[in-house]
């Protein structure tokens, strides 16, 4: 492994980072290679990133693996992304648990196929107890969706007349979030690659006052190096979470 780039202050690690990985079909194409190849080294690269972020000592590390809109894909290419899952499990389970990486799932994963169910589940269950690297996936997540479900859970606790309307504030709210039940804190920085520079129903709750980071380099071919180069750039920035500066 390459060493930390210098320019990194390691006494201000943002503690959550989240990534739209994105461009795996992309990078395919341009190669004229099926989009499950993309998908494929895109998995690499994720590989890579998660154990930067484990030496960094970033706490968080949050990616969007699979929405709920990407059902309406074809169902090879869909076929071919769990398949990947089940892979990577079967491949990186036993280091992931050596290096203290500790899995969560984001999302209604109970719908997925039943060989990635069975290894999301495996690897919730082998890493419970690991308090290094969170690694959190958001596995058919969608945050309108996640936003329903709070909302449902705060509606019954006012039903049942555990809590009054006047009750319900931005503390609640994040609680009952997927994230608040899992007790991830807020990202520090999103970072989305391939050049697109939307959301894409992805923690937008929780990014209230991220800091982003768009850039063009399409998933696959994002290093390391072009993490820590985010890294950087997030440090540079001037957070005032709404306020300013004397």
């Amino acid at each position: 492994m390459t060493a930390v780039d210098t320019n990194i202050d390691m006494n201000r690690i943002p503690a959550h980072v989240a990534i739209i990985m994105d461009g795996n079909g992309r990078w395919a194409e341009k190669r004229k290679l099926p989009r499950v190849m993309g998908h494929n080294a895109g998995m690499k690269a994720m590989k890579e990133i998660v154990k930067r972020a484990s030496v960094l000592g970033i706490k968080h590390l949050t990616v969007y693996a699979f929405s709920t809109e990407n059902w309406k894909r074809t169902e090879e290419e869909v076929k071919g992304i769990f398949g990947l899952l089940v892979k990577y499990v079967d491949n990186e389970l036993k280091e992931l648990d050596e290096n203290n990486v500790k899995v969560n799932i984001l999302g209604d994963f109970s719908v997925i196929p039943g060989d990635a169910l069975e290894r999301v589940n495996t690897a919730i269950e082998r890493t419970k107890d690991n308090d290094g690297l969170v690694f959190n996936i958001a596995l058919n997540y969608g945050s309108r969706l996640e936003m329903i479900q709070a909302v449902r859970e705060i509606g019954e606790k006012v039903k049942k007349g555990e809590i009054a309307p006047e009750d319900v504030d931005e503390d609640l709210i994040s609680g009952c979030l997927m994230t608040g039940h899992l007790g991830i804190p807020d990202p520090d920085l999103l970072i989305r690659t391939s050049g697109e520079i939307r959301i894409s129903n992805f923690l937008m709750w929780q990014i209230a006052y991220s800091e982003m980071i768009f850039t063009d380099v399409l998933w696959p071919d994002f290093t390391p190096e072009k993490f820590e180069e985010a890294i950087v750039e997030f440090q540079s920035r001037d957070r005032r979470f709404g306020g300013r500066n004397k």
